[in-house]
């Protein structure tokens, strides 16, 4: 309602209906009421604001006399055609702004359109919202038990993780479970990562007033010695890749980093993104289930399943659940009760894992070409399989460059360091696209 943003305020010596001009000038200056809208009646913004007809017919009377409304015989007011938006909000501009398309997306932010199984899913969303009582209620707060249950399995199965279903939260980002981590955790923490691995992360710690301190790595992973320096409360770390050569961390160090946590009362973020998604390799044990009560496991299906499903999941040891119950009421849950329950039996009814093992058969595929080509191009690399990018080395800065070929990396990619993930783009495109980066640095 227009009346919402007309703030009234009868102590001022400023005249009422001059006030009420004003307010609806700024509002059609910036574009919040927009060319051609109808605006209310006098008798309705008379009852709205609690002021007399001759307030508001004052009001309009200026709002008219300088052009900003119309009065259209037996239909109302109504804003005039033309007003320009103030230039000095910078909402003209915005307005006129589009969002460039780039030819060659290598951004990850989608799936490619060979793995998705839109027809199978819409199936399954279709035969929940048939089922009027299970929409009739809000969904839990924690996530439905019905999906609970589903992963419990599904994540013993795909991924070794140790969780009961009561143990289980459902959000619709990892960020959004991380706001409620630290919630329980409180603030003033300090929290460990490596450099340009969680930026979504860290922006969270940072709200939560954390200290933000960098990890080492060698060959094998993060570094017990930079943790000794450190001292973290929090080390967030995802253990399928390592950023020196692009390995995964080996069991060893991992035995080695969650035995410095339990020696030192740290809590570890096991950030398991796309685990199951290796096509390469085979998938290794995450670190939860060598130790559930040290462990934060978190799992998602932006890659699995379509990027617009919005399900991830997280993990509590259980000194955290306690906690978290005692203040889950106060949390809404924030994905979809449909897509929920939809996902549910998409899982139990062994549809993901099919799905996954097509995917896993045509990202080998596609990552086996795009290899080819990056060698062929003489181009240094490291190969993260799970999150589906090749990470080349430059020695100029070459985000100009590729912004002059319409080309578009991932959102973490530095100057001389350029991640192209090959997840969403069509392969016919990646080659045309590496070699005229070549040719570009030639």
């Amino acid at each position: 309602m227009i009346s919402d943003f007309i703030n009234l305020d009868k102590n001022l010596k400023i005249p009422i209906y001059f006030q009420i001009y004003a307010e609806l000038k700024k509002a059609i200056e910036n574009g919040s009421i927009k060319e051609n809208e109808k605006i209310p009646s006098v008798r309705k913004l008379c009852s709205d604001l609690n002021v007399s007809k001759s307030t508001v017919e004052n009001a309009y009377g200026l709002l008219r006399a300088e052009g900003y409304i119309i009065n259209v015989p037996k239909k109302g007011y109504y804003v005039e055609k033309g007003i320009l938006i103030d230039k000095r909000t910078g909402k003209s501009d915005a307005a006129k702004r589009t969002v460039k398309r780039y030819k060659y997306d290598f951004s990850g932010k989608g799936i490619d359109k060979n793995c998705t199984n839109i027809k199978e899913w819409r199936k399954y969303v279709k035969d929940i919202l048939n089922r009027e009582y299970l929409l009739n209620t809000y969904s839990d707060n924690q996530g439905e038990e019905e999906l609970r249950l589903a992963l419990s399995k599904y994540s013993f199965s795909t991924r070794g993780v140790n969780a009961d279903s009561g143990n289980i939260v459902i959000g619709s980002g990892s960020q959004t479970l991380i706001f409620i981590l630290c919630g329980i955790l409180g603030l003033n923490k300090t929290a460990a990562i490596e450099k340009n691995s969680f930026p979504q992360a860290e922006q969270v710690f940072s709200d939560y007033n954390y200290k933000i301190k960098y990890t080492d790595s060698d060959e094998l992973g993060i570094t017990v010695e930079s943790l000794n320096r450190i001292k973290p409360d929090i080390l967030m770390i995802n253990p399928n890749f390592i950023s020196i050569n692009g390995g995964t961390v080996p069991i060893k160090r991992k035995i080695e980093i969650i035995n410095w946590a339990k020696d030192n009362g740290c809590l570890i973020i096991e950030d398991d993104y796309n685990g199951e998604m290796r096509y390469k390799t085979h998938p290794k044990t995450c670190m939860q289930s060598l130790a559930p009560e040290q462990v934060v496991y978190i799992g998602s299906f932006s890659k699995i399943l379509l990027p617009s499903v919005r399900i991830t999941y997280f993990v509590l040891p259980d000194s955290l659940i306690i906690k978290y119950n005692k203040v889950k009421e106060f949390y809404n849950q924030t994905t979809s009760k449909i897509e929920q329950l939809a996902l549910s039996r998409y899982i139990s009814e062994g549809k993901l894992e099919k799905y996954l093992r097509k995917s896993r058969r045509y990202y080998l595929s596609k990552s086996e070409n795009m290899r080819k080509t990056v060698e062929g191009c003489s181009f240094s690399y490291i190969f993260n399989e799970t999150s589906m990018y090749f990470e080349i080395q430059f020695k100029d800065n070459m985000l100009k460059k590729c912004e002059k070929l319409s080309l578009k990396p991932m959102r973490t990619s530095t100057e001389t360091r350029i991640k192209l993930n090959f997840s969403q783009i069509d392969e016919e495109f990646i080659d045309e696209a590496l070699i005229k980066l070549s040719k570009e640095i030639k």
